[in-house]
């Protein structure tokens, strides 16, 4: 017999303990989770995540202790594969491997895309696994290194307090 795997819970206990403390649990009713908590990327968002420049990458390691990693390139950047997953490149850089030190520990992953021209923002949550000499890199023939990100969370955030920034 096959399951369906569990979507994972849409907070987890300290979430739900900062919304009790601070009196904010009841915003969340079950209308607005499925309004601002989806599984899976929007079609309607796939455009706007493929031409995004950059991005930012949160990871943490076994321990907990996170890094925060700006992710750039120019649009194109990202593949998006399906609704569920996107690959981006992994360039060289300081040979550090923050992020990707982090994600041989703990493939749990936050990825933010702001748009300063509107200030959308959708943070992406998701694992994340790295690939060597398979299809996956071979979306990104200047690197060496591709990560691919299975998508469990999308939150769309609202363009307040997001400063409009014009290229140069």
């Amino acid at each position: 017999m096959t399951t369906e795997p569990t979507a994972p819970a849409p907070f987890h206990a300290g979430e739900i303990a900062a919304q009790q403390r601070w009196q904010t649990a009841s915003l969340w009713d079950e209308a607005r989770r499925r309004r601002l908590l989806w599984d899976h990327l929007p079609e309607a968002f796939h455009a706007r995540i493929a031409a995004a420049p950059f991005f930012f990458l949160a990871t943490s390691g076994a321990d907990g202790r996170c890094d925060c990693s700006f992710k750039g390139g120019g649009p194109g950047l990202v593949r998006i594969l399906d609704s569920r997953r996107f690959a981006f490149p992994d360039f060289d850089g300081n040979g550090a491997f923050m992020s990707l030190g982090n994600l041989l520990q703990n493939p749990q992953v936050g990825c933010l895309f702001i748009d300063f021209a509107d200030g959308a923002r959708l943070r992406v949550n998701g694992r994340a696994r790295i690939h060597e000499d398979d299809a996956i890199a071979a979306l990104f023939p200047a690197c060496r290194r591709a990560v691919l990100v299975d998508i469990e969370q999308v939150v769309p955030n609202c363009p307040q307090h997001i400063p409009r920034l014009l290229p140069a």
